[in-house]
């Protein structure tokens, strides 16, 4: 939730107002600050703009006044409410108070109904949007047209209500797609219409309320224990492919790092300090520049490799790989989860899965990052993993390694 409020911050006597927005994300608070075009004088907005008044030319100025900052206000958090709330920064809201006095010419109607309204948006966005996000995007839009098709009416933006979602909900279910899957996508589909509606475009009351739960997902991570045995695993069991993916394995589950980073690892990113090594890259996703401890085990494989790191492959074949690798280590303990399945024999269409699996079935490439957290969690202070893990707060970091307040209330009997 946000609010704004206005500050005259000047020395002069007369001035522009400040806009400052002021919101909390993650647990942190933020204040941003921004100027408008109202320029009103000192002792007038010291002496006389909250106070009532018998002179008919300061209450028309009052109501003046605040009408106009209303109108701002109210613009900026409709702004705010239409995009996601990681990119606000105080350019930001800069931008969005010169869009109020000058709003960008929109060289295009704006679509009314869903499909071409994601299009709408992906463009509208461009500078902002990774090629991962307009990808995602794209996949939820076909899924759409599906719908539609199978629904044979064309989907109005005004239409997302409760009723939409139940279809949507059905439709999908069907198509056995997984609850979470349901549940991210209708996320996304809000997101459109809410910044349709900050364009002028009318949406539905219920918008705001469409919610659907997430299922419990079990957290999937390679213990202690199968890093044991994945470690032992004869040479003359694996092929050199199979060799380079078990030690990225390994690479992985003691750094902590998504796959996007540490399929980038070089040498040249190691430095030494006070004769331990570290070692500094810049996160993909967050573009966070990122310092982290090399251990032991990472070491070890770097001595096997004289310095160098394993070689690249791509991300298709390293989870094809570790499946394997994992396999051939027994990695068998029979682990409720979920993984993609061919929805029919030779039909090409695959959807996850749930049920109970071996293991080794149930690993993909972010299980190197979710082995590290969980493995850590407790044995190093927790402000130091997320300082690996990078996530932005420690609830996110508690959420991602499954403890729920219950676990946490029982790991603090050890300090009675």
């Amino acid at each position: 939730m946000a609010s704004v409020n206005f500050l005259y911050r000047s020395t002069k006597e007369k001035s522009n107002l400040n806009l400052r927005l002021l919101f909390r994300n993650n647990g942190k608070d933020y204040v941003f600050g921004a100027k408008t075009n109202i320029e009103i004088s000192k002792y007038y907005w010291s002496k006389q703009h909250k106070k009532k008044s018998k002179d008919i030319e300061i209450t028309n100025k009052q109501t003046d006044i605040n009408n106009e900052l209303n109108k701002i206000e109210n613009y900026v958090l409709n702004a705010f409410n239409s995009v996601n709330i990681e990119t606000i920064n105080k350019e930001w809201l800069q931008t969005q108070i010169d869009y109020y006095y000058n709003p960008p010419k929109q060289e295009k109607r704006i679509p009314i109904d869903l499909i071409n309204y994601i299009d709408f948006y992906i463009d509208y966005r461009k500078h902002e949007l990774k090629n991962a996000s307009v990808k995602k995007f794209n996949v939820i839009k076909n899924k759409i047209i599906r719908f539609e098709k199978y629904r044979k009416k064309q989907i109005l933006i005004k239409e997302v209500n409760d009723s939409f979602k139940n279809e949507f909900v059905i439709y999908c279910k069907n198509e056995i797609y997984s609850q979470n899957t349901i549940q991210r996508e209708l996320a996304i589909i809000k997101t459109f219409c809410k910044h349709a509606r900050f364009l002028g475009i009318e949406t539905h009351p219920q918008l705001d309320s469409l919610r659907l739960d997430k299922a419990k997902v079990e957290k999937i991570y390679l213990t202690f224990e199968d890093l044991t045995k994945i470690d032992n695993i004869s040479k003359n069991q694996l092929t050199d492919s199979l060799d380079n993916a078990k030690d990225w394995l390994i690479i992985s589950c003691y750094t902590g790092q998504r796959i996007s980073d540490f399929m980038r690892f070089t040498d040249k990113q190691i430095r030494k300090e006070d004769d331990k090594p570290l070692l500094e890259f810049t996160q993909k996703k967050t573009n966070k520049l990122t310092t982290i401890p090399l251990h032991p085990k990472v070491m070890e494989i770097l001595k096997k490799r004289k310095g160098k790191f394993p070689y690249k492959v791509s991300d298709q074949k390293y989870n094809d790989y570790i499946k394997e690798v994992c396999k051939i280590a027994e990695i068998n303990q029979l682990t409720f989860g979920s993984k993609n399945t061919e929805t029919e024999p030779n039909s090409k269409v695959f959807r996850k899965k749930s049920g109970t699996y071996k293991k080794w079935e149930l690993v993909t490439s972010h299980i190197g990052r979710r082995s590290f957290a969980t493995n850590f969690y407790g044995k190093i202070p927790t402000t130091f993993l997320i300082n690996m893990t990078n996530h932005s707060s420690e609830a996110m970091f508690l959420n991602y390694i499954g403890k729920s307040n219950k676990d946490l209330a029982k790991e603090t009997f050890k300090y009675f």
